[in-house]
């Protein structure tokens, strides 16, 4: 809860001109003495204290929460969501944001809640741990701004950004699927096959945009797999920097999770087993996006 400890309060840039326009008036009331003079200046400075005691109480007894935060993709805009609350008082106004220059503004019911998601640029893998939140209030005239800094914990996974490429089968798997030999049974990975009509539930990732262009149609990729064996992701079978090599074992984490085919990822130091279904998704791209972090 925001309370007098928290809150700090300063006249704006309008504010700063207002009081130089009240000292100006006054001391014009001085120099000719006209009561008319010392009346409004002495009116517009009681406004100016009055505004004080609003502004801090608009702020003063905000109850500030974290929301969750989803998982995005390098490149993306991650959100996180962020709850405020009133016990008591309605609060007008309330911006929220990392950048006191790009505030989202948001009016909070008496003795009620509301929720709004703040966005932040992703520009590399890992965990994104936004910096302190400013929470600020210039209600009611503008002329003074209430704000507090929070820090809410919080955090949203970045996966690396998926990059397409060949499949990145280990060297022994490779080798093994030569010696049984090459069959296709439809819905693989590793041999283009041709094109085939788009049918509902088929992966967006494999439309073909050059032939739909063309006036062709809906198509997309169709692939056969190896026969014997499911597909392993192997980081060594690949050249390139680390990144380059993450963004493309994320690109066929998806492709073939988008298939429902079971594969396993191999990474330095961890190997996971050849599954599907969401869980083995994320579990493969939450290795793939905290790769070399500290542990």
């Amino acid at each position: 809860m925001l309370d007098q400890q928290k809150i700090f309060i300063l006249p704006t840039r309008i504010g700063v001109t207002y009081v130089l326009v009240l000292v100006l008036m006054l001391l014009a009331a001085i120099n000719y003495q006209n009561s008319l003079a010392y009346g409004l200046t002495f009116l517009l400075a009681a406004v100016f204290f009055v505004a004080i005691l609003h502004t801090y109480r608009n702020l003063a007894g905000l109850l500030v929460n974290a929301g969750g935060a989803a998982a995005v993709f390098v490149g993306e805009q991650a959100g996180f969501r962020v709850r405020l609350e009133s016990r008591r008082r309605a609060h007008q106004a309330i911006g929220l944001g990392w950048d006191k220059h790009d505030l989202q503004l948001l009016d909070v019911p008496a003795q009620g809640s509301s929720e709004c998601e703040l966005s932040l640029a992703t520009q590399r893998r890992g965990w994104l741990r936004p910096e302190r939140l400013r929470v600020e209030s210039r209600f009611p005239l503008g002329i003074l701004v209430a704000w507090s800094w929070l820090d809410l914990d919080q955090a949203s996974l970045v996966y690396p950004r998926p990059l397409q490429g060949e499949l990145p089968l280990s060297p022994d798997g490779a080798d093994e699927q030569q010696e049984q030999g090459r069959h296709a049974q439809g819905y693989g990975c590793d041999d283009f096959q041709g094109l085939k009509d788009y049918q509902p539930g088929d992966s967006k990732q494999r439309l073909h945009w050059k032939a739909y262009s063309r006036g062709l149609g809906l198509l997309v990729k169709d692939f056969s797999t190896l026969s014997g064996r499911d597909p392993q992701l192997d980081f060594q079978a690949l050249d390139g920097d680390v990144e380059s090599r993450l963004s493309l074992l994320c690109h066929w984490v998806l492709e073939l999770s988008a298939r429902q085919q079971p594969f396993a990822l191999r990474l330095p130091g961890l190997a996971l087993a050849p599954d599907s279904g969401e869980p083995h998704r994320e579990a493969c791209l939450r290795a793939l996006a905290l790769f070399g972090a500290p542990r």
